[in-house]
């Protein structure tokens, strides 16, 4: 029987003796020891794209999330994310002690590699339950992929994810990665377009309540529009307009990511948003909002493919308002289907007519209407899921809905 005994060379190739009667001696290349390591970190990335899917608000898996993921991780920083947790929502953080209990690293060099990971932007940094310094993965729409755009910044490496992200979030993607039953985000009218008997009913429909229940609020840029020029497409909209409130705020202000605001300033961000016609989208809870959008139908994700029709108004997002006319005050000026960014409203006979199946009850139309015949009106669910009342609730849900 033969026996085998393994010597490395020098050169990095392996020499095996093959221990017979007569001892033979057979080289094992270079290239196949090189052919080896590399399958092993095709495997890492593999593994971690796998892993991500798993989280509340997952990655769908397809070949160019490996792109990104070997553009941003080394094969040992992946293997450390992969130590991190996935069942939970967003911001749920655990501590270094007890990621340890799932690789082999000494406590100092794991959070070395913790910390270089979080400095790069590819985890999310707060204190755990027990008051630590804590870690836990970027979850869809909560740092991937905007933690590479927030900046605003035009650098190489913020060129190359664009294109990268541009090509993953297809309309695919981006409809399986927003398309739980309970919806991840909800559009929020324009102040003025509710009118004040509605607005003591829907408080928290409204964007200035949004901001002065915050604890902390922070604006960094559009990642949509911000990624949209670096393709080298076209948007003349503003770009430091998303607002994140509380933990979100705590984190992309302590990573360098956006910018600190007060109250005042955070509402003055509102009006310059309703000035440029943009619509507001936040967490589809009552309270505890932690993100909110200004979203145009240029770049951004969500108002963009409903207004390219490619991805149904109700299959990404939920719409608790619809626009109607007041026909004895409308002038058929057709300022409101100039405005409307998902292209919703279209003059016929001088009346606009509003297409129910597009219109996302954002309420622009009603800042260009000089003569306020705009009118919303509240709207059920089509499946009957309201609002949650907290965020942690709304992501609950939408954990044991996958």
């Amino acid at each position: 029987m033969e026996r085998v005994k393994e010597k490395k060379r020098g050169n990095g190739g392996r020499l095996i003796y093959l221990l017979t009667k007569s001892p033979r001696k057979v080289t094992i290349p270079d290239n196949a020891v090189q052919g080896e390591n590399a399958m092993e970190e095709q495997n890492v990335y593999q593994r971690l794209a796998d892993h991500l899917s798993q989280v509340g608000l997952g990655y769908p898996i397809r070949e160019t999330l490996l792109e990104i993921l070997r553009e941003n991780f080394n094969p040992s920083e992946a293997e450390i994310a992969l130590a991190l947790p996935t069942g939970v929502i967003p911001f749920s953080t655990v501590g270094v002690s007890e990621i340890g209990t799932r690789v082999a690293m000494p406590p100092e060099e794991l959070e070395s590699v913790l910390e270089r990971l979080a400095e790069k932007g590819l985890l999310y940094v707060g204190p755990t339950s027990t008051g630590e310094r804590g870690y836990a993965l970027l979850q869809v729409g909560f740092g991937f992929p905007q933690t590479f755009f927030w900046k605003g910044e035009d650098t190489p490496h913020a060129r190359k994810m664009a294109l990268l992200v541009a090509k993953y979030f297809n309309r695919e993607v981006t409809s399986e990665a927003y398309g739980s039953r309970s919806k991840q985000y909800r559009y929020i009218p324009v102040g003025k377009a509710i009118q004040p008997d509605l607005q003591a009913v829907f408080p928290v429909q409204l964007m200035e309540q949004v901001i002065t229940q915050a604890r902390r609020i922070a604006v960094a840029h559009c990642p949509c529009r911000v990624s949209y020029r670096l393709v080298g497409r076209g948007c003349e909209h503003p770009t430091e307009v998303c607002l994140k409130f509380d933990e979100l705020a705590d984190f992309v202000i302590d990573r360098g990511l956006a910018r600190e605001l007060t109250q005042e300033e955070a509402l003055d961000v509102i009006r310059v948003t309703e000035d440029a016609g943009l619509v507001h989208f936040v967490d589809n809870a009552e309270g505890e909002i932690k993100h909110n959008c200004n979203c145009c139908g240029c770049a951004c994700w969500n108002v963009g493919n409903i207004r390219r029709r490619k991805i149904p108004r109700d299959a990404i997002m939920a719409t608790y308002f619809m626009r109607e006319t007041d026909s004895n005050e409308c002038l058929g000026c057709g300022a409101c289907a100039t405005i409307c960014p998902v292209a919703a409203v279209q003059m016929k006979d001088g009346l606009p007519i509003i297409d129910q199946d597009w219109c996302i009850g954002c309420g622009v139309c009603a800042t260009v209407c000089p003569t306020e015949a705009v009118v919303l009106k509240g709207r059920e669910d089509p499946i009957g899921v309201k609002p949650a009342a907290t965020f942690r609730e709304l992501h609950q849900r939408i954990l044991e809905e996958k």
